[in-house]
């Protein structure tokens, strides 16, 4: 079968959806990556066929306009903030989850990121090609919901491949039974309303998908109800080079990797937490320290851009994140203790909270005692168990070699051309 698969267009996202593209090229299926030019050279060097649509995606300087806008707007009663901090998409509260926070929360998202990460001209250019190649499953990002309306527009099966905790389709079920409690005429629905203006008329599975592969393990995923097919996270750091320096590691040695990601600061140019005030918390601890981190000096910690975490992480004892997918996923599959500093985007908040309370990592709500939740980390060795039987769960989890049978079986059954 033909599969394409639409990321959005930064290196982690296509990073994340590479392993699997790989497994069904492997397994004989034609496989190709459209998104915009943003992501082309990421996703050549992982050796995958490349189809760019639309322009580059200057995503910052679309939010920045959009936020703008955004607090223009007077605000609700209650609102304080950025908007950010007034919607939270990764709520779970039971007592939060409101019809005004839920039609606030989508609305504002709607707004402010997702139609501005998906360019009108982007989305016909792969509506064309779809046409052009007629692939029988698509597979996107839920962050780019280009590739369901491509899918819907040629007849092709087509599933969301998260990158992390399902924060939409949990929002999603909430509302939905939210809007089924008000009288029809007052159902205003923001993401229908937007996708639906795309010619093939909306449906729920335009938001999320026909079935969802998510990578997350059941004990940290959530429960949204929705068709789901577990698949093992498998690190991928995109084409890389190991350093000589790391053959030089002890194994052993008690170590610390500080990471902020790349997604940040690909789309933004800098990182959204302090530098210098994550490097003063794990200052004194009289251990190795290892940071991935852009134009820093800072004494007795060795400053790198750039590592595969994939190669450093099983050298460490314990790994300082925002929670951003990759540091997050990569730990997790490595059985390394946590510290996580969400930086509050999507779903790492949440996430840092149900890691957390599984007794694998350790949450901080602030750079505020860093060093002491560090210390912890290295030496409580109940978080190092947690983290073991976490990775143990992740492990076993099918590769995603392992699901391409049932993709071939789901593609077949769920098909619009195939079943009419």
């Amino acid at each position: 079968m033909r599969v394409l698969f639409t990321p959005f267009p930064s290196s982690s996202h296509v990073n994340n959806q590479v392993p699997l593209a790989w497994a069904l090229r492997a397994a004989g299926h034609e496989v190709c990556m459209a998104t915009q030019p943003d992501a082309t050279e990421d996703i050549l060097g992982a050796g995958l066929t490349a189809v760019p649509v639309g322009d580059m995606l200057d995503v910052a300087q679309h939010v920045r306009d959009a936020e703008a806008r955004e607090e223009e707007r007077p605000p609700a009663d209650g609102e304080a903030g950025s908007w950010l901090d007034t919607f939270d998409i990764s709520e779970t509260r039971t007592e939060s989850l409101t019809y005004d926070y839920l039609h606030g929360t989508l609305t504002a998202w709607t707004n402010v990121v997702l139609q501005n990460t998906m360019p009108r001209r982007a989305l016909d250019e792969l509506v064309a090609f779809t046409a052009h190649w007629h692939p029988d499953l698509v597979i996107w990002d839920p962050m780019y919901f280009a590739g369901a309306i491509a899918a819907k527009s040629c007849g092709a099966a087509h599933a969301r491949f998260l990158f992390g905790l399902d924060v939409l389709g949990n929002l999603r079920r909430h509302y939905l039974a939210a809007l089924a409690a008000r009288p029809a005429i007052l159902r205003e629905d923001p993401l229908a309303e937007w996708l639906g203006r795309y010619g093939s008329g909306f449906t729920e599975d335009l938001v999320v998908g026909q079935w969802t592969l998510d990578p997350v393990p059941s004990s940290l995923a959530l429960d949204t109800g929705l068709p789901r097919v577990g698949v093992r996270y498998v690190p991928y750091n995109g084409a890389s080079v190991v350093p000589d320096w790391i053959s030089e590691l002890e194994v052993g040695t008690a170590r610390v990797c500080i990471t902020l990601g790349m997604a940040h600061r690909e789309v933004w140019g800098t990182d959204r937490l302090s530098v210098g005030r994550i490097l003063q918390g794990v200052a004194d601890l009289g251990v190795e320290v290892i940071a991935t981190l852009d134009d820093v000096e800072a004494d007795g910690v060795r400053i790198v851009d750039f590592v595969p975490l994939d190669v450093l992480l099983p050298l460490c004892s314990a790994v300082v994140s925002h929670g951003g997918a990759g540091s997050f996923q990569t730990a997790l599959v490595h059985g390394v203790p946590q510290v996580v500093v969400p930086d509050m985007l999507w779903d790492t908040g949440l996430k840092a909270r149900r890691l957390a309370g599984s007794g694998a990592g350790l949450y901080a709500n602030d750079l505020t005692g860093l060093r002491d939740l560090v210390g912890r980390a290295l030496h409580d060795r109940g978080i190092a168990a947690a983290a073991r039987r976490l990775r143990s769960e992740a492990l076993a989890m099918p590769a995603p070699s392992e699901v391409v049978a049932l993709l071939e079986r789901l593609t077949a059954a769920n098909r619009p051309t195939a079943a009419g």
